[in-house]
């Protein structure tokens, strides 16, 4: 199916958020406290680029543990227009295109929107690279429904098919994350493995449309007084002979993070600063 439009809880393992007019909680604040009032009804969204090997293994892996399934063409080519085109014909699956690559984080913006429109009280972010352990994904359900209102993150467990690069980049992504958040409330902010409480994640205001996304969404749902669970998930990193597509860009992406946990710090030193005074 084409989709036609344009582009607290105290169980085991949850990490209360801070207190959220001093950490930056904006619109939608209210609706963590209410994201679980309602039946769980996950969605699986798939943003996907040029992953025409991939994207339709990594579809399938996910409907057998969650039946809906949006994805999302960042505006791929015509290989991976047309592997996705097909997903659309499969039960459960809505494919909604974007004629211009837009980068992840639109993408899934665009996701999470189509999902709170059609009701879902849960959207799982997965990437189309087949990197993350789709066997997993019944794990980040079980938390999700035990602590519905809370965000449920995967914590990478690498293997030796992981970068080195990588390795340093999310640990140091993780120092600003806890700095930002004033303590563990997430554990692996780069992860796109991932279960967001609805609507409140459509609503949160994240700058950041491609690599900076997932930290920012991340850390803003945390300001936004919503609580965090972390569970340990494998991923690996799949050669280009295989399929795998890393869509990673060095220096201009590490440049677009670094920028965004600059501007995440400085609008927590202002909270903590002047608090509610601050929208």
């Amino acid at each position: 199916m084409t989709d036609p439009i344009a582009g607290a809880g105290s169980a085991p393992g949850v990490t209360a958020a801070p207190d959220a007019s001093r950490a930056g909680g904006g619109p939608g604040t209210a609706s963590a406290a209410t994201a679980g009032s309602a039946a769980h009804r996950p969605v699986v969204v798939v943003p996907s680029y040029d992953n025409p090997r991939t994207v339709g293994d990594v579809v399938r892996a996910a409907r057998e543990a969650v039946p809906d399934v949006i994805v999302v063409d960042d505006g791929s080519a015509e290989a991976g227009r047309l592997a996705i085109a097909a997903l659309a014909s499969e039960p459960g699956v809505v494919v909604h295109r974007r004629e211009r690559n837009g980068g992840k984080g639109a993408a899934v913006k665009d996701g999470l929107r189509l999902a709170a429109q059609r009701g879902f009280t849960h959207a799982v972010q997965v990437d189309a690279d087949g990197q993350h352990d789709l066997a997993d994904l019944p794990k980040l359900l079980a938390a999700s429904r035990a602590s519905p209102a809370a965000l449920v993150l995967a914590t990478p467990v690498f293997d030796a098919s992981a970068p080195r690069g990588r390795r340093w980049g999310r640990r140091i992504s993780v120092f600003w994350t806890r700095l930002e958040t004033g303590g563990r409330h997430i554990e692996d902010p780069l992860c796109g493995f991932r279960v967001y409480p609805l609507p409140i994640a459509a609503e949160v205001r994240a700058r950041g449309d491609r690599m900076d996304f997932d930290p920012e969404i991340a850390v803003r749902l945390v300001w936004a007084g919503v609580p965090t669970v972390n569970i340990p998930t494998r991923v690996r990193y799949i050669p280009s002979a295989a399929g795998g597509v890393s869509h990673f860009q060095l220096v201009r992406d590490n440049v677009r993070i670094s920028l965004m946990h600059s501007r995440l710090m400085v609008r927590r030193v202002f909270r903590l600063l002047f608090g509610g005074l601050l929208r």
